[in-house]
């Protein structure tokens, strides 16, 4: 029988701290709230108990920051996108962001094992004064195990309404799209992060942090990245690798130089990359 699990996030402001409030239904879960960086930031990790998704499956995550609070969600393993006889499996993302808050959506990779029938979507909007850091990875099939991606299709959606939005269906069939140069160059692993902002940035501003993370870019062999500012309030960094783990590594680079040079963070990362 399909499960469709459930997480409802909801972080506020109360004084100098964020606080978090939620409810779930199904195998969807959140660990403690943790503050290696103060109160004014909370740190979540989002479990989902049985690993992976089946035909009919649906993992669905809402998180809501209210006005000036700021959020940081993470997960200890992988989506992983089970092969499926019948029915197509969802993961969907909503994140909601008010006045002046900030949010980091920062998971572990979608796995799209052979045979799959998925859909990854994931929708943000942002208030005035808002910003968000945040990355998408999936990895086809399992490579390093002898499972690859033959069969079966993952279907991505990635929106900002109004702001940016970009779909793609990768099919196993497609093998043009698969292995042209045009396409994912046989690459099995492919990542977008972006840093989105309620509030048009300046021109200076945009142009620094594009140079910020430039200089970052390149330092993991066999990682193809680009970056750019598609419009006033994006940065977008998109990359392709033979495999998850080289291109993770230099998402967290550049995540770390953004917080750095965005919002004069330090680098704290989520507890859970330590394990």
């Amino acid at each position: 029988m399909p499960w469709h699990a459930q997480l409802d996030l909801h972080y506020r402001r109360d004084d100098q701290r964020t606080v978090l409030r939620h409810a779930h239904t199904g195998p969807l879960r959140i660990l403690k709230s943790l503050y290696p960086e103060g109160h004014g930031i909370c740190h979540n990790v989002i479990v989902h108990p049985p690993g992976g998704l089946v035909g009919g499956d649906v993992l669905e995550v809402n998180a809501h920051a209210a006005a000036h609070s700021h959020g940081l969600l993470a997960t200890p393993g992988a989506t992983r996108f089970y092969r499926s006889d019948g029915p197509a499996t969802e993961q969907r993302v909503t994140l909601t962001l008010d006045e002046g808050a900030r949010l980091e959506w920062l998971p572990l990779e979608a796995i799209a094992y052979p045979g799959c029938l998925a859909h990854n979507t994931l929708r943000a909007t942002l208030a005035e004064g808002a910003e968000m850091i945040g990355w998408d990875v999936c990895a086809l099939g399992l490579p390093t195990a002898g499972q690859p991606f033959d069969r079966g299709s993952l279907t991505q959606r990635l929106e900002i309404p109004g702001l940016w939005l970009e779909r793609s269906r990768i099919d196993a069939a497609d093998t043009r799209l698969l292995e042209s140069p045009l396409g994912l160059g046989g690459h099995k692993c492919m990542g977008t992060l972006w840093l989105a902002t309620g509030t048009p940035l300046t021109r200076e501003r945009r142009e620094h942090l594009l140079e910020v993370v430039r200089t970052v870019l390149g330092g993991e062999h066999g990682v193809h990245v680009g970056a750019t500012c598609p419009n006033p309030r994006m940065l977008v960094v998109r990359a392709v690798a033979p495999l998850v783990e080289p291109l993770m590594a230099l998402f967290q680079r550049v995540w770390a130089s953004l917080r750095t040079e965005a919002w004069d963070l330090s680098n704290t990362p989520p507890r859970i990359w330590k394990v």
